[in-house]
């Protein structure tokens, strides 16, 4: 089923929603990969908010040709429009002292609140790294704005790697004997 970015209803109930496609997704991470050189900053290292930020950095990391990579696992949202009262680190923890002197590009899927694209960049600032900030998404709420968008909106939004439910055993069960 496919799905206009505007369409309020998506077919499905609850918040409004802003639908990004694989094909979108792509030309979003190679537009802010070159917003990025524009800017005349050149990350030393790309690190990824995980679990949203994962894809994103990787695709920027690859576009802009740098192999540093790291990711910092930080839990906020427990469902749609759901949150923890603060963002959570969890383990594997970041090496957080190594970014020392580096020019870092953090990157996450949305800045929603900001709370957690500024509990991040205060703990990599506070090892001496110079920080600037990327997203998919911004939201007119936030806290923090990212150094870099692609678009900005105050839909709940579907991203392409987490539109469908988690896969079940159940589930391949049933696909493999169709």
């Amino acid at each position: 089923m496919t799905f206009d970015a505007n369409d309020d209803a998506a077919g499905v109930d609850g918040p409004p929603r802003e639908i990004l496609a694989w094909d979108e997704f792509g030309e979003a991470a190679r537009t802010l990969a070159g917003d990025v050189l524009r800017s005349g900053f050149q990350p030393d290292v790309v690190i990824a908010i995980a679990r949203g930020g994962l894809l994103l950095a990787g695709a920027i990391a690859y576009a802009l040709g740098t192999k540093a990579c790291g990711s910092i696992n930080v839990e906020f949202y427990s469902g749609i429009d759901e949150r923890l009262p603060e963002p959570v680190l969890h383990p594997p923890m970041l090496d957080a002292p190594a970014l020392g002197g580096k020019r870092v590009l953090l990157v996450d899927d949305v800045s929603d609140s900001g709370r957690t694209l500024a509990k991040v960049v205060a703990i990599i600032r506070a090892e001496g790294a110079e920080v600037r900030t990327a997203t998919l998404y911004t939201k007119s709420h936030t806290v923090l704005v990212p150094d870099f968008d692609y678009k900005r909106t105050d839909r709940w939004i579907v991203f392409p790697w987490s539109a469908l439910p988690p896969v079940t055993v159940a589930a391949t069960t049933a696909e493999g004997s169709a």
